[in-house]
């Protein structure tokens, strides 16, 4: 997938604010806290906390089948 200009805000916005996140990948929910939005050998990766363990995740934002706003 390639995010809309609206979905990179809605993560901007994200990282700047600490909200949580619901990005559906490879059948898989997750609900994250987006830190940083960086590049790694030509993709971008969302990096990102669990929010409730504190885990960090690498999501590849060309992988992702789905973002949106936690409510």
């Amino acid at each position: 997938m390639q995010p809309t200009t609206a979905q990179y805000d809605l993560l901007e916005r994200a990282i700047i604010d600490g909200s949580r996140l619901t990005i559906m990948r490879r059948g898989t929910e997750y609900v994250v806290i987006p830190e940083r939005l960086r590049v790694d050998s030509g993709r971008e990766v969302i990096v990102a906390r669990h929010p409730s363990t504190g885990h960090r995740l690498e999501l590849i934002v060309d992988e992702i089948d789905s973002l949106a706003a936690v409510r």
